[in-house]
């Protein structure tokens, strides 16, 4: 008889940005991994039908709005011709090689990648079900969940190919709509919606609650919402959507106020529902280590741990489900399990919308400091006064600063503006080492440069703002 194989020292169950971090970690610290993904490529939903697909189009789709648009106004005459096929092939063609060198990645780290589709059957087994319907076992030592989210469906709107979407669906349009309905006005829906808008679809976004992007500090939302109606979206907010009827001429919506009222039919050629994502535990087996997920399907944890030698990381736990909070939950938790110190601090995690223009932020809201009863001093600076913006035309949106009124302690930053995203990070460490806004304002930043307007707004806390 064949001796057996020594158990795995981590099974990891999912090969998102938690999992394969997960994993490559692991294999670095010389542990006997094993990741159990069910897609026929690594990388879950952010590098397959999330995150790096939609900046792609992203990418595209302004590339396509600035040669229709600004092009002319700088001498540059050109007549663009959308070729969508080519821009889906361009974006699938970037999924690859992204997919690829996570594969690249596991070999280079001794993490094997177990196909299939994996079921916790009891302390330290993972039953794995492969495509073919072939049955495995893995035994290990530890187990660690990071099987992430998926889109919260809508209840009385049901999803249809090419019709009614979800985050995925509108990834891979086949055509740009003539109208696009988008419910939700949260990050994912106002990208996507930003997106179609740009190659030449009328975009309506409906939403729930009597603000765009909840979560983002107030004012910054109010002036982002102004920018993208300017843009020529348009936004119908406090109101429901109680029913989708499909027909061979699009889809008819019906809409209610949330606060209750006259309903009203919306029509268009594509639905997009984008309200949210929940966990993903479908047929997991959590029971059979005596984890239970609360109501709304999120596994609580201590310090990762849910139970003995049971993990759980990213998307599937509290947080923001967000790829780089999974990928920093990774490195923690495999930190954790061998014997390391391995810690993440959810209050910087920076969050980013990726439309034109982007918006950045982290640390708290001026609407959260108010109502934690903080005292705190606001700097702010606009980009219309910044030089490089001003010259590259993308004067949109101002930089907000938070510091303690006290202390000077930095304690939130957003950005509205040209690479928001990049920026942020400037604040993100500054507050990480428990730095003041004079930190930044005290530091010289290269002219010209976008990054000005952060110091600028740092410099506002005390007063002392110059014009760039």
């Amino acid at each position: 008889m064949a001796e057996a194989s020594a158990p795995y020292d981590v099974v990891i169950i999912g090969g998102g940005p938690g999992g394969y971090n997960a994993a490559i970690r692991a294999g670095q610290l010389g542990l006997k991994v094993a990741c159990v993904e069910m897609r026929g490529t690594l990388g879950g939903t952010c590098l397959n039908v999330g995150c790096m697909p939609s900046k792609a189009l992203l990418h595209a789709s302004e590339l396509y709005q600035a040669a229709n648009s600004e092009f002319a106004k700088i001498g540059i005459e050109v007549q663009p011709k959308l070729n969508l096929q080519q821009m889906h092939k361009a974006k699938d063609d970037s999924v690859t090689a992204l997919t690829k060198g996570i594969e690249f990645l596991f070999k280079k780290n001794k993490a094997e990648w177990v196909q299939g589709k994996g079921k916790i059957t009891g302390p330290g087994k993972v039953e794995v079900t492969a495509v073919d319907g072939g049955v495995r076992t893995l035994e290990t030592r530890n187990i660690v969940i990071a099987t992430g989210s998926e889109p919260t469906p809508l209840p009385g709107v049901a999803f249809e190919a090419g019709r009614v979407v979800d985050s995925t669906g509108a990834l891979s349009l086949p055509a740009v709509p003539k109208k696009l309905i988008v419910v939700g006005a949260g990050i994912i829906g106002l990208e996507l919606g930003s997106v179609w808008r740009r190659l030449g679809a009328e975009v309506t976004v409906v939403e729930f609650l009597d603000r765009i992007t909840p979560g983002m500090d107030a004012e910054v939302a109010t002036a982002f919402q102004r920018t993208l109606t300017k843009q020529g979206m348009s936004f119908k907010l406090g109101a429901k959507v109680t029913a989708a009827k499909s027909g061979k001429d699009g889809v008819e919506l019906t809409v209610e106020p949330s606060a209750g009222g006259t309903a009203e039919t919306l029509k268009g050629d594509v639905v997009l529902v984008a309200i949210g994502r929940r966990p993903y535990t479908d047929g997991l087996g959590l029971e059979s280590v005596g984890v239970t997920p609360d109501k709304r399907g999120f596994i609580a944890h201590d310090h990762f741990r849910v139970a003995d030698r049971v993990w759980v990381i990213g998307d599937v736990t509290y947080g923001p489900m967000l790829a780089h909070k999974a990928e920093e939950d990774a490195v923690a938790c495999i930190d954790t399990i061998a014997g390391k110190f391995g810690h993440v601090d959810y209050d910087l995690v920076p969050s980013v919308v990726y439309t034109f223009p982007e918006v950045a932020w982290v640390g708290k809201t001026e609407d959260q400091l108010k109502a934690e009863g903080v005292q705190y001093k606001k700097g702010k600076f606009p980009f219309t006064a910044n030089s490089r913006a001003k010259i590259n035309h993308e004067t949109d949106g101002f930089v907000k600063v938070l510091a303690d009124a006290q202390t000077d302690k930095l304690l939130g930053v957003h950005i509205m503006g040209p690479q928001a995203g990049e920026m942020i990070h400037e604040a993100a460490i500054t507050m990480a080492f428990g730095g003041a806004s004079e930190d930044i304002a005290r530091t010289c930043h290269a002219h010209p440069t976008r990054s000005e307007a952060v110091r600028q707004a740092a410099m506002d806390v005390e007063g002392w703002m110059m014009q760039a």
